[in-house]
């Protein structure tokens, strides 16, 4: 399983998963840093890269990630885990067509909170609940369609949010309730996140990409056991 996740942003609301990093390089720009991370059969764990971007990253940049991490040896992917990142999937589709995409379930209802008022956040929060836990995928769009009679009229675009993942939400449902928690969120890189988080705040900004990717690199390699494909 690969788990791709964004830890910076600029003002891209559904990559967005830590604060923001200012890479001045001409002028002050905050920039993602995109991190991939490697679960295998046997339960093992590796940082297999990390890019820049600009916020703006489509299917084309994401063709050429994959294309270059299934060069360096990923050639057999299970399934990849994202937080929808625009253009990931098809990227997916085109360099691992076996692979099952799985959005990231935590993503998606940080995302569906941001189009609501936050009086509203508790009880979205509820409601979205019995979607992402029913036992099978019949039972979830069946939640699904009771969730849109109540707040389709208000939140049409939490409703839209929910259809147009709909293809990356459900594969998860089909698998025990154990390994549900395993791989219906980007959390098995999130404690990676953090050490970059820390990072990056320490240092505040940096003079160019170069600098923030080192930062970067060197909080990964200060991981420990996690073994690192990054030399």
């Amino acid at each position: 399983m690969i788990t791709i996740s964004a830890i910076t942003t600029r003002n891209c609301p559904h990559h967005k998963i830590s604060d923001r990093t200012k890479i001045r390089d001409g002028q002050v720009a905050n920039r993602p840093i995109h991190v991939a991370l490697a679960v295998t059969v046997d339960g093992g764990r590796d940082i297999l890269g990390l890019w820049a971007g600009d916020g703006g990253e489509g299917a084309k940049y994401w063709l050429r990630v994959l294309t270059e991490l299934r060069n360096r040896g990923a050639g057999d992917v299970c399934m990849v885990v994202c937080d929808g990142l625009k253009g990931l999937p098809d990227a997916i589709g085109e360099v691992w067509p076996a692979a099952v995409v799985q959005t990231c379930i935590s993503h998606l209802i940080r995302a569906s909170l941001r189009y609501a008022s936050k009086a509203d956040w508790g009880v979205i929060a509820k409601d979205l609940k019995p979607i992402y836990t029913a036992p099978t995928e019949q039972a979830a769009l069946d939640a699904f369609a009771e969730f849109s009679a109540k707040w389709e009229r208000k939140y049409p675009a939490i409703i839209r949010l929910w259809t147009n993942a709909r293809a990356e939400m459900v594969p998860f449902l089909g698998f025990d309730v154990e390994i549900r928690k395993v791989i219906c969120s980007t959390n098995a890189i999130e404690s990676v996140n953090a050490r970059i988080r820390r990072a990056v705040k320490a240092r505040g900004h940096f003079p160019n990409e170069q600098a923030a990717l080192k930062c970067v690199y060197l909080a990964i390699m200060g991981l420990d056991p996690m073994p690192c494909s990054l030399s």
